[in-house]
């Protein structure tokens, strides 16, 4: 119970922090109706989840749990920044409602996720 309560508060704070990175709001986007923003944050959501899914299963410490939260955190956000360079302007792309930009970020994320998930199973 302890692992899943710790796992679910690093998704949260790492989701928390994500949408502090972003210049826009995620969450009034979407209640607009922004698919792009859903995407987006629903990507970060899990790529975040995925790793901390199996560092759960993995983990016989609460400080795996919390170290490779960190990780997961770190790699999602240059996950973004590199996104961002690669699309040059990713933000605003996202804030008009594009949804292909929205699309590769999150494969971007889950190809990220992935990768960070076989590294905690080793």
């Amino acid at each position: 119970m302890l692992h899943s309560s710790v796992t679910i508060a690093m998704l949260g704070a790492g989701v928390l922090i994500y949408m502090k990175v972003t210049p826009y709001d995620d969450l009034a986007l979407i209640r607009e109706g922004n698919i792009a923003a859903a995407i987006s944050l629903g990507g970060a959501v899990l790529g975040f989840g995925l790793p901390l899914a199996f560092t759960m299963a993995s983990s016989i410490t609460i400080w795996e749990v919390l170290i490779w939260g960190l990780v997961t955190l770190i790699l999602q956000l240059i996950a973004y920044r590199l996104s961002d360079a690669i699309l040059r302007d990713l933000p605003q792309r996202i804030v008009d409602g594009e949804i292909a930009p929205a699309l590769f970020l999150v494969s971007i994320k889950l190809a990220v996720a992935a990768i960070n998930a076989a590294a905690v199973t080793g």
